[in-house]
């Protein structure tokens, strides 16, 4: 997949950032959200005294959220596989005792 540079603007500062072909809006959509929740921050704790602090702390939350709807992805996965294995349970009961009627 070819790739090509990409402006964003984030806290304020231009980047120049290489994306792949057909992937520009979801990386301008990112830019958009990192820039809400700087935003959103902006202000709420005080111990940020910098630009930095300030994308390290935003990017910490996002990492925490990741892996918060990573978790609750995983375990509605299992819960998902562990009735479609009964499901499978139950059909191949029903099919054996079918075949031993017949």
């Amino acid at each position: 997949m070819s790739q090509h540079n990409v402006t964003i603007e984030v806290a304020g500062r231009r980047l120049k950032i290489a994306c792949p072909q057909g992937q520009e809006s979801a990386l301008l959509q990112a830019a958009k959200e990192l820039n809400s929740r700087l935003e959103a921050n902006n202000g709420k704790v005080k111990a940020i005294k910098t630009p930095e602090q300030a994308m390290l702390m935003t990017a910490l939350n996002l990492a925490n959220d990741y892996l918060t709807q990573q978790q609750a992805f995983n375990a509605e996965k299992q819960q998902l596989e562990s009735k479609i294995d009964l499901l499978q349970q139950t059909i191949e009961q029903a099919v054996h005792r079918q075949e031993k009627q017949a």
